[in-house]
């Protein structure tokens, strides 16, 4: 235990720093970002509590190597302990309040290796958004001259050239160097998504923790990151159990429970990582999907095929996605690898 805690408000230029100790605020200033590396190395060791924002993981990196025990906790929690006004000290005095909570559960920090990894698929993510909005804009203003999108016609692509290359299709000049431009960017999009793909092929190769997820049934490169990301290891993973980790992600009913009565629901809808949790029941699809056409090989194909006998394909692809995040997270926990059983013959 610390008798020294200090709770910090980070900004931009100017960051809050509210140090309690033996629970009597001692002083509650403004440093500016400058000052504060300095600050940190000159400050006794101590429990420091940032809010999570955009630099927090950054910040928490260099309490650590400062020799602090630093701990990130949710914007949304300080925000309903803070008394009074919204201001940076109040701010500031509200995390530490918060972070003396019975049973309080902090933010996975990230490592700078993991932040590498964020940074592409979120790159890669907004190339795909971008892509998409893109292909909805062309489809539907071809739709607006009645012009249809269909795979006789060679899909989006035949579509547009044809568009292009028709001379009597009465459309002016400005207007086909419009369209043209605009599926050339599109064309773009794909060729950025195709090499964010490459790179992270190459950089899962740099993370032998995160690369040997592949392994998983239903687990590509894209869902080997986003695990590695969330779940973390060594310091990083703050989670307890699979379960933990698991219900974290939105893979576990939601329980409404009172007065005894243990009521279960539908998986939560709204999660923080709701891109993680679609890709993991995605790739728990196919896996479905191919097992229920064959025999089963190994003793986990055999759960699934008798989970199929009594649930839904959709609520079994949920199961095995929820028994992938287990298995992920005693796996970067414990060190060790996956291997599926085979049946005895």
């Amino acid at each position: 235990m610390y008798d020294t805690i200090i709770g910090i408000d980070l900004a931009k230029h100017l960051i809050q720093i509210c140090v309690v100790v033996n629970g009597t605020v001692i002083s509650n200033k403004e440093i500016t970002a400058q000052e504060f590396s300095s600050w940190l190395v000159n400050t006794q060791p101590a429990m420091i509590i940032f809010e999570s924002c955009a630099t927090s993981n950054y910040w928490q990196q260099v309490a650590k190597d400062a020799g602090h025990n630093a701990c990130i906790i949710s914007a949304k929690l300080v925000a309903n302990i803070r008394q009074h006004q919204k201001t940076d000290k109040n701010d500031a005095l509200a995390i530490v309040q918060a972070s003396q909570l019975v049973d309080i559960k902090f933010i996975n920090g990230k490592t700078f290796s993991q932040q590498e990894l964020q940074s592409i698929m979120r790159m890669r993510e907004l190339a795909v958004k971008h892509k998409v909005a893109l292909r909805n804009q062309i489809e539907g203003l071809l739709l607006e001259f009645n012009i249809k999108v269909s795979r006789r016609k060679g899909g989006l692509s035949g579509t547009v050239q044809s568009v292009l290359e028709d001379a009597e299709n009465n459309f002016c000049l400005p207007f086909r160097d419009a369209l043209n431009a605009t599926w050339q960017h599109y064309l773009h999009c794909v060729e950025n998504i195709k090499t964010f793909d490459r790179l992270l092929s190459e950089v899962i190769k740099l993370h032998p923790d995160c690369e040997k997820l592949l392994a998983l049934e239903g687990v590509s490169i894209i869902n080997a990151i986003h695990l590695y990301i969330a779940i973390g290891c060594g310091e990083a993973g703050l989670f307890q159990s699979g379960r933990d980790a698991a219900a974290c992600i939105g893979l576990t009913p939601i329980q409404h429970s009172s007065g005894g009565k243990v009521k279960l629901g539908s998986i939560g809808r709204f999660v923080k990582n709701v891109s993680l949790r679609s890709y993991l029941i995605n790739g728990a699809m196919s896996v479905v999907y191919h097992v229920d056409k064959r025999a089963a090989r190994t003793k986990k194909e055999k759960w699934l095929k008798d989970l199929l006998t009594r649930r839904s394909k959709k609520c079994a692809a949920v199961a095995l996605a929820n028994k992938t995040v287990r298995t992920a997270y005693a796996m970067l926990t414990k060190g060790t690898e996956y291997k599926a059983v085979p049946l005895e013959v």
